[in-house]
């Protein structure tokens, strides 16, 4: 039997979506970024009275999703597949890619989520306590269940091809974009929608994060509440939101004359073995993830002129990525600059590796690096440059997405600025 021989190609981003707390669209969240622009605020999703530990939390506000589905069709939707039908639909119209043509079983989905329809999970149980089983709808399964937003959007774009929905905690959307990435590099595809939706501004969410002491509690001061390396941060800003990137072959985008926003070149992951809720103190992992993702790339570490930080306002997972990059950067890691976008939208769980994805492609594109806010002052030996308070303008070839979950599990991402 012949071995089949793969030729790996070129894979190219031909189109962005996103709805965050900063903004209803790419634009919106990019300008919120670069301009420091914070989406944290009181929680309006629930009624987070004053018995509540934590009041706030990053929410998509004042999105239309009328314009996506009529109301039949949003009652069969949990809110985290809503989230990932718009950023799919605004992907997909600026790809400019007709998505009824061609072989739809050569294009493909891959967006995942870290909880998933957790919002009809709660609302069920009360239905069920409240009024007996016989009530439970006949949608609950099909809304809450984690590969429902990659579903509906294949259904959505007719993509026949992969159908793929990640979870893997915080780590879930850069997982969903390598895994597409390799299936175009190796032939398998040729389109794929990918990234992370989440919806998990919850009561069960929140009081639970806040039950482990893994959230911030300035409550009287949302909007500096996240504030990544900073040495007084005491924990993450829960967030919502969602964000889908187009992947396409290279010589396919060029044959259709497609923008080229940037290239994706590498992917890598990585586990812990260590503990389900904590990364081991030196950053091992997020160090063999970014190892990986260059390996794979076939680009030294010292042509990296960008980091965008998993950086989650946390003190030991911040603490672990510095140690990671300085491991691995050597002398050049003062000479690159790292930020975290988290610092602005929260943590959005299995969609910040999506959101922070185009964070880093539109920072390749327009020479310009979105701040770290509230960072006042860093913690002990965090000595790098980590884009403080205001954006800095710096022309880069090549940069980095860093994205790590609980259970242990470590993605990077390396992107290319467009060159042709």
């Amino acid at each position: 039997m012949a071995l089949r021989t793969i030729t790996l190609r070129r894979v190219v981003v031909t189109g962005l979506g996103a709805l965050t707390p900063v903004g209803n669209s790419v634009a919106e969240t990019w300008d919120s970024m670069v301009n420091g622009r914070s989406g944290i605020a009181s929680i309006t999703l629930f009624n987070a009275n004053e018995d509540w530990g934590v009041r706030f939390a990053g929410e998509v506000r004042g999105y239309d999703f009328s314009t996506i589905l009529d109301g039949r069709e949003m009652r069969r939707f949990d809110r985290f597949a809503m989230l990932a039908l718009a950023a799919a639909t605004e992907a997909a119209r600026d790809s400019g890619f007709d998505f009824q043509s061609g072989d739809p079983y050569r294009h493909g989905v891959a967006i995942g989520s870290g909880i998933g329809g957790i919002g009809t999970i709660e609302n069920g149980v009360i239905q069920m306590i409240t009024t007996g089983n016989r009530k439970i709808g006949p949608f609950t399964v099909p809304r809450l269940m984690v590969n429902a937003g990659a579903g509906q959007v294949s259904i959505r774009f007719n993509l026949r091809g992969a159908n793929i929905a990640t979870a893997t905690a915080c780590a879930t959307g850069s997982h969903a974009i390598g895994t597409a990435f390799h299936l175009i590099q190796r032939g398998d595809a040729d389109v794929m929608l990918a990234g992370g939706a989440e919806a998990a501004v919850t009561p069960l969410c929140i009081g639970a994060f806040a039950a482990m002491k893994a959230l911030s509690t300035r409550n009287e001061a949302p909007t500096i509440a996240s504030r990544p390396f900073d040495k007084d941060r005491d924990g993450f800003v829960l967030s919502e939101g969602a964000a889908v990137i187009v992947l396409e072959e290279y010589e396919h985008a060029k044959a259709r004359s497609a923008h080229i926003h940037a290239e994706l070149l590498g992917f890598g992951s990585s586990g812990d073995a260590y503990h389900i809720a904590a990364p081991e103190e030196h950053g091992a992992g997020a160090h063999r993830a970014m190892v990986n993702a260059l390996g794979d790339a076939e680009v030294s570490a010292d042509r990296v002129g960008y980091i965008n930080a998993h950086g989650t306002s946390t003190p030991l997972g911040d603490a672990a990525e510095v140690a990671a990059v300085k491991r691995l950067f050597g002398a050049h890691a003062y000479k690159l600059a790292m930020s975290s976008t988290k610092s602005v939208t929260g943590h959005a769980l299995g969609a910040a590796g999506g959101i922070e994805s185009i964070a880093t492609i539109l920072a390749l594109q327009n020479g310009v690096l979105p701040p770290t806010v509230n960072l006042d002052c860093p913690s002990d030996d965090f000595d790098l440059n980590f884009v403080a308070k205001t954006a800095q303008e710096k022309p880069i070839a090549i940069a980095i997405n860093n994205s790590f979950g609980f259970g242990g599990h470590n993605t990077s991402l390396v992107f290319a600025r467009a060159m042709g």
